[in-house]
């Protein structure tokens, strides 16, 4: 039995977080399986971990913090869990550039000729 695409939606719309996620990572995996069958094991691997991006609820959450700090609003507490949401979200980027260094390595490119062939931007602030 196949579903339509608005009834896939409405299902996975209705998924508790932890659940997306996994779901997420899982279609993104079938994703680049099929867009390049020919990426070997280590290539897939590293894409996947390169495209996982940062949870939507700890984005969500330091974003609520943000405006919090540009409202002044911010409490002791609050800004305490911000830098540590900063700091966590710092770690993830590391992990990412790691990733793409690693699959720069592999396919014997610069990490900026990578990020140029799979349209990552580095940050403005860069």
């Amino acid at each position: 039995m196949q579903a339509s695409t608005e009834q896939l939606l409405n299902t996975i719309s209705q998924m508790p977080q932890p659940e997306l996620e996994t779901f997420i990572e899982q279609v993104l995996k079938l994703r680049a399986q099929r867009q390049a069958p020919s990426l070997s094991a280590p290539e897939s691997e590293l894409l996947l971990k390169i495209n996982q991006g940062i949870p939507a609820e700890l984005q969500h959450r330091f974003n609520e913090l943000i405006a919090k700090r540009q409202a002044i609003t911010l409490t002791q507490v609050e800004h305490a869990e911000l830098i540590q949401l900063g700091n966590h979200i710092e770690q993830l980027d590391a992990e990412r550039i790691e990733h793409l260094a690693a699959l720069a390595k592999l396919r014997q490119r610069s990490l900026t000729e990578l990020m140029q062939d799979l349209g990552i931007q580095p940050p403005a602030c860069v």
